[in-house]
């Protein structure tokens, strides 16, 4: 497959799944933008296999087969096409690449964390690799400290995207809230069985925790060229509004997903074009 075709499907697949990122990745020129996607295409074919309906065994078959087409490539396969040009292109971290995996096979075996800590090593794994592959596209000034920020960045956005899915996490069995923390709020498992008000400090509780992640992370924009740091705006400034409308009403996400509509996410993106000086 040619490189071009290849990249055009990962930017479809992006526009048309990336609820939240592609509000961010538009705004870059255009050969970020299109390493974005590639990045993207692979994380969502990832994210899939872990998500899917298949039994345990057929997803870490896939996740196995991920891996091979890491290593050795596939000509007939576009996001891995896209993926290997920008690979080339970019100082993509490459172990990243293997983190985002192996955190998705945690999902496979539904572990559960006791411990904060637990949670944040997962984090790191599923989302503040996604950060790091990021920094890569976007050369930074100080790229070890631009890699360590982006991650910080990464756990802050999946802390939100815990208490977001909550629900739907339960109902497909699994739980991401340390096991420590539902004890100290007298919270069951099962938020849904838990009194409103325990329930809705420790939601608030882990909110705030996931601002403090934001403000560490949010270091990262002073090391970013403009239109790099419009995207880094408008992806971060989507998830704390949608954490702001969490904390306002904890009790809202054992009912429905928290989103934003289109306008406010097109809103935010205009403004962090505007605020990074692009």
């Amino acid at each position: 497959m040619e490189t071009r075709e290849a990249y055009r499907i990962c930017e479809r697949l992006t526009r048309k799944a990336a609820a939240n990122f592609f509000y961010g990745i538009r705004l870059l020129p255009a050969d970020k933008r299109r390493a974005m996607s590639a990045v993207y295409a692979y994380a969502r074919r990832v994210d899939d296999i872990g998500d899917g309906g298949l039994p345990a065994d057929r997803k870490l078959a896939e996740l196995r087969a991920v891996r091979a087409s890491l290593a050795e490539g596939d000509p007939d396969d576009a996001v891995m096409v896209a993926l290997g040009d920008a690979r080339a292109r970019f100082p993509l971290p490459e172990r990243a690449f293997i983190d985002l995996l192996d955190g998705v096979e945690m999902d496979v075996a539904e572990v559960r964390f006791e411990s904060f800590e637990e949670l944040v090593a997962y984090s790191r794994a599923v989302a503040g690799s996604i950060g790091r592959l990021c920094v890569g596209i976007f050369g930074p000034a100080e790229m070890e400290r631009a890699l360590a920020l982006a991650d910080d960045l990464g756990v802050a956005m999946q802390l939100t995207n815990v208490l977001r899915d909550v629900r739907e996490d339960h109902a497909r069995g699994r739980m991401y809230l340390p096991a420590e923390d539902l004890r100290r709020f007298g919270c069951a498992e099962s938020l849904e069985a838990s009194t409103p008000d325990a329930s809705a400090a420790l939601i608030r509780f882990e909110a705030g925790r996931a601002r403090e992640w934001f403000a560490r992370g949010l270091g990262l924009l002073p090391l970013l060229d403009a239109r790099s740091r419009a995207c880094v705006r408008a992806m971060t400034g989507i998830y704390r509004r949608i954490l702001g409308q969490i904390e306002r009403d904890p009790r809202q996400i054992m009912s429905r997903r928290v989103s934003l509509p289109a306008w406010e996410k097109a809103w935010v993106a205009a403004r962090s074009l505007a605020g990074a000086g692009a």
